[in-house]
């Protein structure tokens, strides 16, 4: 460390469950700790996102990594982090020296990170440098989907192969994107008189996980809180004694495509056509190395609006002709910046006004904010840059030539609130509504208000059970429909839903939210109607049965609730029929899109997140819905009795090397928009893929008495004693206590 100007000051502890908590002289010591000790506990991790950000997963995960190599290409990640690297030594030369340490100790620690790691001799890989940029590049590379653009492709496919009238008829959060629960507690709120701030981010889940939980402390500061492995600092959920933060996504949209002409020069460049004509772009060819296959050679394109990431393989031979494209213009390649700036500001936080002011900085993802501080200040509000355009940029692909779709030079303004008792976030529309289209459903939202009202004595300990419900508040429509089913059989709708199989729907394991809400008031109404007998006339007994259980039901996806597993049999069969009737025929066509965007553009997943909106509005007809929901429950009634929905709704998280011995990730409770959130694809399959990547409670009053919990561990080493000893507790609900007393960690000795 000498060699590099970092001196052998830094010191590292471990709590109980293996968490590092890092001491040092100063920042920069410390930034240098942090990279380090990530890299000893998560080299694997750290070299697959660089390889990622790169679009070099291929030469040595293989083929099947071709799709994002190519995305990661041709959307320019890694030469957009260089340029926002570049940008911010020369508007802040301090905080890209603070980067630089950080993946000074990355170096460092990465050797023994990976002789501790097995999956470097499996699949030959040698640990590679870390640039000053590369943390740029893994951000990027995380959150370049997260506000979702693909979604602009399936509303292209709806309009012209559905109708216009169509197009936000399957209004989603998206399958690619994340969600999060988040909330804040003011003082006069809670038992101690202090504020309490609370939430889960939702993402996909990931072995080793996403989120890395650490302490930071220095001269400067004294920071716990839940990191990005591969960045500096907390960009997210912090905690500093004095004020605490949190995020979830604001759902807002930042990311356009358009609809490029392009034509070959005779030099063998490119042109493209915009609002001032014929001009050049940059165009330049990439070799994709592939393990076990011959290399792949990409052109890159990029006109000025942004990278050509669809259509560049398009061209029609014989080179004269001109070919449609689309292109990709999101804001740090636009304008260079990344708000890495705020990483450093944030550790320095003391009060709530410090937060705010360091976040009029962020960039990427555009985030809504809740933070408290020890004073009684509070903040709600949106952080991020999202740029000022017309609306139709925000629905679909829109022309490049057009020059009505060009940006205006300054971002939008950004919505902030005033917090009263309570507040929450939850990617619903709310105080982002101004800067995006499509927002996930109000249940969480609504639910985790309604219960952080029941009480003015919030404590640390009873914040847990608001993560842990399971009340499903999107299943009242469907049960609503069940109701109906009681009636006289079958006036039906004009074309013939799929077999009883369910033949015919689209799909693959994506994810994503449902549609708009339905209250409670709806089941209870139809339940009325329904009469009391509940004998379901025109059904079959086991069909009755069925529906007489689901009426009785109490709405909550515990693991161990056979009627709860009995409630996703139904829905899946409805989606399935959905799915596959006849007005959505065109939409089962594949779309003329890179296989890495199917997961937004297939129909299943599509139809399953829309379904209570397709329960009373679109183009299947009200009678073909009844005649659909009363075949599932004869199908479901017919069957095999469903498992208790634990059984089948399994964790499923992406590994870059999957685990052969996949029977071994447990069941969940929750489901989509439970706050217990735990996605599926249902119709399609019951694995959860997403589901909470931390969850933590930030105490005001006592930051020990704060609670922190990640899927996995604080270890990304197979058979570390920490590398999954977290995951009971998560699966419980449960919290590990945060302990900042350093008489009560262990000192590492090195």
């Amino acid at each position: 460390m000498d060699g590099i100007g970092v001196s052998v000051s830094i010191e590292v502890y471990r709590d109980a469950w293996g968490v590092p908590h890092l001491r040092a002289a100063d920042p920069d010591e410390l930034a240098f700790a942090q990279g380090q000790v990530t890299a000893r506990d998560r080299a694997w991790q750290l070299e697959v996102e660089r390889h990622r950000a790169q679009g070099t997963t291929a030469a040595f995960l293989g083929a099947a990594e071709l799709g994002w190599d190519t995305f990661a290409r041709r959307s320019r990640l890694a030469d957009t982090a260089r340029r926002c690297f570049s940008r911010l030594e020369q508007a802040d030369a301090r905080t890209a020296a603070w980067v630089r340490t950080y993946v000074d100790g990355v170096n460092d620690g990465l050797a023994e990170g990976a002789r501790r790691a097995p999956e470097f001799a499996e699949t030959g890989l040698t640990p590679g440098r870390w640039e000053p940029w590369t943390p740029l590049a893994a951000w990027l590379s995380t959150h370049i989907l997260f506000a979702g653009f693909p979604t602009k492709l399936w509303r292209e496919e709806v309009a012209g192969r559905l109708g216009e009238e169509w197009t936000e008829l399957f209004a989603t959060d998206g399958p690619g994107t994340s969600g999060s629960n988040g909330w804040v507690v003011a003082g006069g709120r809670t038992a101690s008189g202090a504020a309490l701030v609370a939430g889960d981010p939702h993402r996909f889940i990931e072995a080793p996980g996403v989120y890395q939980q650490i302490r930071l402390a220095c001269d400067a500061y004294d920071v716990v809180g839940i990191a990005v492995p591969g960045v500096p600092g907390l960009a997210h959920f912090g905690h500093t004694g004095p004020v605490a933060w949190a995020i979830t996504n604001a759902m807002a949209d930042y990311q356009d495509l358009y609809r490029e002409r392009l034509r070959r020069l005779p030099d063998g460049g490119v042109e493209a056509y915009g609002p001032e004509g014929w001009r050049r772009a940059a165009a330049h060819t990439e070799t994709i190395g592939v393990a076990g296959g011959e290399p792949v050679v990409v052109e890159v394109v990029e006109t000025d609006r942004g990278p050509v990431i669809i259509g560049v393989d398009d061209e029609p031979e014989g080179g004269s002709a001109a070919w449609e494209a689309v292109s990709l213009r999101y804001p740090p390649r636009v304008t260079g910046e990344l708000g890495f700036g705020v990483l450093p500001a944030l550790l320095r936080a003391r009060t709530v006004a410090d937060v705010d002011a360091a976040l009029d900085g962020w960039v990427e993802p555009v985030n809504v904010v809740l933070a408290a501080d020890t004073g009684g200040g509070l903040l709600h509000r949106v952080a991020g840059h999202v740029p000022v355009r017309d609306r139709a940029n925000s629905l679909r692909v829109v022309p490049a030539w057009d020059p009505a779709h060009a940006w205006q030079a300054d971002p939008a303004p950004l919505p902030r609130a005033e917090v009263r008792g309570h507040a929450v976030m939850a990617n619903a529309r709310g105080l982002a509504a101004p800067l995006g289209i499509e927002f996930a459903p109000p249940h969480r939202a609504a639910r985790i208000d309604a219960l952080l009202g029941a009480s003015a004595d919030w404590t640390p300990e009873t914040t847990t059970a608001v993560h842990r419900d399971t009340d499903n508040a999107s299943a009242a429509r469907l049960l609503a429909a069940v109701a109906r089913a009681g009636g006289a059989a079958a006036d039906g709708g004009d074309g013939p839903g799929p077999g009883a199989n369910g033949t015919g729907a689209d799909g693959t394991g994506a994810d994503g939210t449902g549609a708009n809400g339905f209250g409670t008031d709806g089941t209870r109404a139809a339940r009325s109607r329904a009469g009391a007998s509940g004998g379901g006339r025109g059904l079959s007994p086991a069909a009755a049965s069925v529906r007489d259980r689901l009426l009785a039901w109490d709405r909550r996806m515990d693991a161990e609730s056979t009627d709860a597993g009995l409630y996703a049999a139904v829905r899946g069969a409805v989606v399935r029929r959905l799915a596959g009737h006849e007005v959505f025929a065109a939409l089962r066509e594949p779309a003329p899109y890179p296989e890495m965007f199917r997961p937004w553009l297939a129909l299943g997943p599509r139809v399953a997140y829309a379904l209570e909106t397709l329960l009373v509005a679109g183009p299947v007809p009200a009678g073909d819905v009844d005649r659909i929901v009363r075949e599932a429950l004869d199908e479901v009634g017919a069957g095999e009795p469903p498992a208790a929905w634990g059984v089948t709704h399994r964790l499923a998280p992406w590994q870059a090397l999957p685990d052969p011995d996949d029977e071994q990730w447990p069941g969940l409770g929750g489901d989509h928009d439970c706050v217990l959130s735990t996605s599926s694809v249902p119709g399609w399959t019951d694995r959860s893929a997403r589901a909470s990547a931390a969850r933590y409670v930030w105490d005001l009053a006592d930051r020990e008495r704060s609670g922190w919990i990640v899927p996995f561990g604080a270890s990304g080493v197979p058979g570390d004693p920490h590398h999954r000893d977290q995951l009971p507790l998560w699966l419980r609900g449960e919290l590990a206590p945060v302990t900042t007393d350093w008489q009560y960690l262990t000192k590492e000795q090195r």
